[in-house]
C-alpha cells in the first residue's frame, strides 16, 4: 500500500513538474529569440551604416559658416550622384589621402572660369550668385605658397567623371583650386552630406543649392 501511494503522490506531482518545464522551455526559446533579434538588429545598423549613411566628424574650418569645426554630420552615399550645389564628404583627392567636406561646383562636361580679379566664380560662362551660402565672401586668388591649378581666360573643363568642388570659406579652402585636390574623380566621394547632428544646437539639414537656377 505504502508503495501504491506513493506511486499515486508522484503521478500527482508529474503535471506541476511538466508545466515549470514548460515555462523553462518558453523563458529559454524566448531568450534566444532576443538575441538572435538584436544580431540581426545589430548587423543591419551595421550595413546600413556602412552602406548607406556614415557618421563623419568636420575637421577643419573650410566649410565656415554653414559647417564648423567638429561638427558630426550624416553622409549618405546610397545611389548618389553629384549635383551642383551638394555639399559632399571626399574620402581622397589626387594629392590628399584625409577625407574633406567640400560643395560641387560644377559636374562633368561643365566648363569653370574664376574671376581672381572680381572675386567671381562661372561656370559655363554664367556668373554663380553663391550668396545664400557664402553671403559677401568673395573667391579672390587665395594667399599661398601651395601650387594653383591654371585658369585660362576660357576656364577649365571638368572631365568625365569628375567634379569641381570649393570650400563655402574660400579664404583657407583647400580645394579644387589647387593642384593638390584639382578635378575630383567620382569614385572618391563618399557621399553626400545630408545632416548636422552634432552639437544639438547646430542640429539641422545641410542646404544643398541649385546653383543652375542661381547663376
Amino acid at each position: 500500500m505504502a508503495k501504491e501511494k506513493k506511486t499515486q503522490e508522484t503521478d500527482l506531482a508529474s503535471p506541476q513538474d511538466a508545466r515549470a518545464g514548460a515555462i523553462r522551455s518558453d523563458v529559454r526559446i524566448a531568450s534566444f529569440d532576443w538575441v538572435e533579434s538584436l544580431i540581426i538588429a545589430i548587423i543591419v545598423v551595421g550595413v546600413v551604416f556602412t552602406f548607406v549613411f556614415r557618421i563623419v566628424t568636420v575637421s577643419g574650418t573650410s566649410m565656415v559658416p554653414n559647417l564648423q569645426n567638429n561638427d558630426r554630420i550624416i553622409v549618405s552615399s546610397w545611389f548618389y550622384q553629384p549635383k551642383q550645389g551638394d555639399v559632399v564628404v571626399l574620402k581622397k583627392t589626387v594629392g590628399l589621402n584625409e577625407p574633406i567636406v567640400k560643395r560641387v561646383i560644377a559636374t562633368e562636361g561643365q566648363t569653370v572660369y574664376l574671376d581672381y580679379d572680381h572675386g567671381e566664380v562661372y561656370v559655363d560662362g554664367k556668373k554663380l550668385d553663391e550668396t545664400e551660402y557664402l553671403g559677401e565672401m568673395k573667391t579672390y586668388r587665395p594667399q599661398t605658397s601651395e601650387i594653383l591649378i591654371a585658369m585660362p581666360e576660357g576656364g577649365v573643363t571638368v572631365p568625365e567623371g569628375h567634379i569641381f568642388v570649393l570650400g563655402d570659406n574660400r579664404e583657407v579652402s583647400l580645394d579644387s583650386r589647387y593642384e593638390k585636390v584639382g578635378m575630383v574623380d567620382t569614385r572618391y566621394i563618399l557621399g553626400k552630406a545630408q545632416l548636422k547632428l552634432f552639437p544639438f544646437n547646430r542640429f539641422g539639414v545641410i542646404q544643398s543649392y541649385d546653383l543652375e537656377a542661381a547663376a
